[in-house]
């Protein structure tokens, strides 16, 4: 990728010659091949290329990006001039501007973070295939909303005239299925899997993804509804980690600075029960966010944000760091058409000691949730109240399938009642184990 850091040295030198005092460039190439595979039939096959570049110039306190997906010298001439154009005539930020030099990435570490192989179209058909053949045959299915997959590569480079450049590349994998089990008579159901990693070989079977979104389509069938109630509430980890996205979203450092997250006064504070730890890992090999540094080329590093319960870290890049009077902790992203902005990369919550059946198993009356709809989350306030279904537990077991019913609390006070089961394994980026939070409101017939 050394032409195209050549190409964006260029148009950093060429808006410094243009008058501007500060500048910095990215760009993003990319490719992607999706495919879908329906009741035995190819359904779609895609495949796109794309690349993009973007352009920030600051004249003191004064701003403006521009991007382009035209890369000829006369295209590039006319981003430089209109960059620098639109930053006279923008109102000063206070707090915009590059990273300092001294918080810049000089080691990047090693992630295996691009797959060597594009796999073909065909392979990806056959793997979907694989994964729908094993969910039609799970007995109760009747129906299939298909099989897809995809693969895709980006191609990230960034300049800027503080003295960064690096470049880099990444891949990622997918794979997922859903049907459908019951007749229209008695009731149907719909539920589904997936996977995704960094490299294809490592995805789960075909085989395993399908015959998982059979057998838990199946397993909702003769849903009912129960009496509104406050019981004990158990996150099954496909939805627990929205419980940490919200998390993640209240203490983002522009949100805290703007005020309007429910957690701006507890930097230093317990947040969450006793033994609680949120760690944030830019580095993990073939993680699925990682970075070998953020969008402002700061440095990168594992880092506690929660820590024994306690909030120790917001998510800051330069701008809401400087903002609020702190140091950026390496966690800018930025696109090409838009400034850097603070968001976590490998984000999980340590697992703790029990096991699901245990922490289940004290639970006279309970609501275990599967699925949770709708984006019932104030991130000013913290209410949360979200549609939800699962199953309910009885004397510690589960009992039969639920649905048509809202889960209600506070995000401050479920975080202080967390308990993480000893089940975490990445999957998405933004992993929890199995969670449980007591005296959540139910809200049904």
């Amino acid at each position: 990728m050394s032409d195209t850091l050549a190409l964006l040295e260029g148009l950093v030198t060429k808006a410094k010659a243009a008058g501007a005092d500060a500048a910095d460039a990215v760009s993003l190439d990319s490719v992607s091949v999706s495919v879908g595979w329906r009741l035995g039939k190819l359904e779609r096959l895609e495949r796109s290329e794309g690349g993009d570049l973007g352009l920030r110039v600051l004249l003191g306190k004064r701003q403006a990006l521009v991007s382009s997906s035209d890369r000829s010298t006369a295209a590039l001439d006319e981003l430089v001039e209109r960059a620098v154009a639109m930053a006279r005539t923008v109102p000063e930020d206070p707090y915009a501007g590059l990273a300092d030099p001294a918080e810049l990435a000089t080691s990047f570490p090693e992630l295996d973070n691009c797959d060597a192989e594009e796999p073909t179209a065909e392979h990806l058909l056959d793997m979907c295939r694989r994964a729908e053949d094993a969910a039609r045959a799970v007995s109760g299915v009747t129906n299939s909303e298909g099989a897809d997959a995809g693969w895709g590569r980006s191609a990230v480079a960034f300049v800027g005239s503080n003295g960064f450049s690096h470049a880099y590349a990444v891949t990622s994998s997918s794979l997922s299925a859903s049907v459908l089990a019951g007749e229209g008579a008695t009731g149907m159901e719909r539920d589904y899997d997936y996977a995704s990693a960094v490299h294809l070989a490592d995805l789960r079977a075909p085989e395993d993804i399908g015959h998982e979104a059979g057998r838990r389509a199946v397993r909702r069938l003769g849903a009912r509804k129960v009496k509104s109630c406050q019981v004990p509430v158990v996150f099954d980890p496909r939805v627990s980690r929205g419980l940490l996205g919200s998390l993640s979203g209240a203490i983002n450092g522009a949100g805290v600075a703007r005020g309007t997250s429910f957690l701006k006064d507890s930097l230093g504070k317990r947040i969450c029960a006793p033994g609680i730890r949120v760690i944030d890992d830019p580095h993990r090999v073939r993680g699925l966010r990682s970075r070998p540094c953020d969008g402002e080329g700061v440095a990168t590093r594992k880092l506690a944000l929660v820590e024994d319960g306690v909030l120790n870290s917001w998510l800051l890049d330069c701008r809401s760091a400087r903002q609020l009077g702190m140091k950026s902790t390496g966690h800018a992203t930025r696109g090409t058409a838009s400034p850097p902005s603070p968001s976590a990369s490998n984000l999980y919550l340590e697992p703790g000691e029990i096991t699901v059946a245990e922490m289940i198993g004290d639970i006279p009356s309970g609501f275990y949730v599967t699925d949770l709809f709708g984006q019932g989350v104030n991130m000013v306030t913290g209410d949360y109240s979200r549609g939800a279904a699962g199953f309910w537990i009885e004397g510690g077991e589960i009992a039969f399938p639920v649905s048509e019913i809202t889960v209600a609390g506070n995000l401050r006070d479920m975080l202080l009642n967390l308990t993480p089961a000893n089940d975490l394994v990445f999957r998405t980026g933004v992993d929890c184990p199995t969670l449980r939070v007591d005296g959540l409101t139910i809200a049904g017939r």
